[in-house]
């Protein structure tokens, strides 16, 4: 099976972005917790370096993660950034000096946000911005979103999407204006929504793709390579031999076949993880493949 190496976001727009169809995304740059310096910074900066010489165009990062370490991380690898370059941002959440996670989704706390990432960016427009929901809150969708896209009518985002969405919210956002991406969680072993110890869920990404197929909005997994393989599903790790690969890499194989408008952002720390990770988008997998997978 043949797939689409690029992706395009938001295609009926006056300015479509396309970009390639591995992605980066940025967290695993950060310390232990997604908190502080990397441990190894020449690496962490050496790894957004290579992704981009590798033909990755699209990186994912927010001003939380690190409190500010991976947008500071990447202006220092690459600005001022090619052309072709997208990085998307989140807003929506922060993190409190405990290292929880919390909502930070009023309309002046996103402003604040988007200021903030556009100043450690380095950048006078976001040219992709997700609000990722922190689950049932004080302030409805209608209000976050109104105040997002009044940032847009102001020309600090170009598009703007969701993340962490569950059907309903995807469904209202698509009512209330244009929406052109969602990130949730996606992997071949994570598929659905998951609860967290503390409270709170992931909503999967299985549960809005047939939406995202229909409206033409790119699907973003994050958290695709993080959990570990159910041990009674041998299946991947029998493609993997198959093919003489990792595991990781059979899992962002199966995203990028399973439909053309997944766009995976794996994260990594390690440069070798990053080489690896890349490779993926040289494997094919067969439509027996595919069936075998489910």
């Amino acid at each position: 099976m043949s797939v689409p190496t690029t992706i395009t976001i938001a295609p009926n727009s006056a300015q479509p972005l396309t970009v390639s169809r591995l992605g980066y995304g940025t967290m695993r740059l950060t310390g232990p917790e997604i908190w502080g310096e990397p441990a190894n910074r020449a690496e962490a900066l050496q790894i957004l370096r290579t992704a981009v010489e590798q033909g990755v165009t699209f990186l994912d990062t927010a001003d939380y993660y690190g409190q500010d370490v991976t947008n500071r991380l990447i202006r220092e690898a690459l600005h001022p950034y090619p052309d072709n370059l997208v990085i998307c941002t989140k807003v929506g959440a922060t993190r409190r000096p405990d290292k929880s996670w919390v909502p930070y989704h009023r309309p002046e706390q996103l402003r604040a946000s988007i200021d903030n990432n556009l100043r450690t960016l380095g950048q006078e427009q976001i040219q992709l911005v997700h609000l990722r929901l922190m689950g049932a809150g004080p302030v409805p969708l209608a209000e976050q979103l109104g105040a997002m896209f009044e940032l847009q009518r102001e020309g600090k985002i170009l598009h703007v999407g969701l993340s962490n969405v569950t059907r309903p919210e995807l469904l209202e956002g698509l009512q209330l204006g244009s929406i052109a991406t969602v990130e949730n969680m996606y992997g071949y072993a994570q598929r659905t929504t998951v609860q967290l110890p503390h409270g709170g869920a992931n909503p999967g990404g299985e549960e809005v793709l047939d939406l995202c197929e229909q409206h033409g909005l790119p699907l973003i997994p994050f958290f695709s390579l993080l959990h570990a393989l159910p041990k009674a599903d041998s299946r991947i790790s029998e493609i993997a031999r198959r093919h003489q690969v990792s595991e990781a890499q059979v899992n962002l194989a199966w995203l990028l076949h399973k439909s053309p408008w997944l766009l995976p952002i794996p994260g990594t720390s390690s440069l070798a993880h990053l080489r690896e990770n890349l490779q993926a988008r040289d494997l094919h997998l067969s439509a027996e493949d595919m069936a075998y997978l489910g």
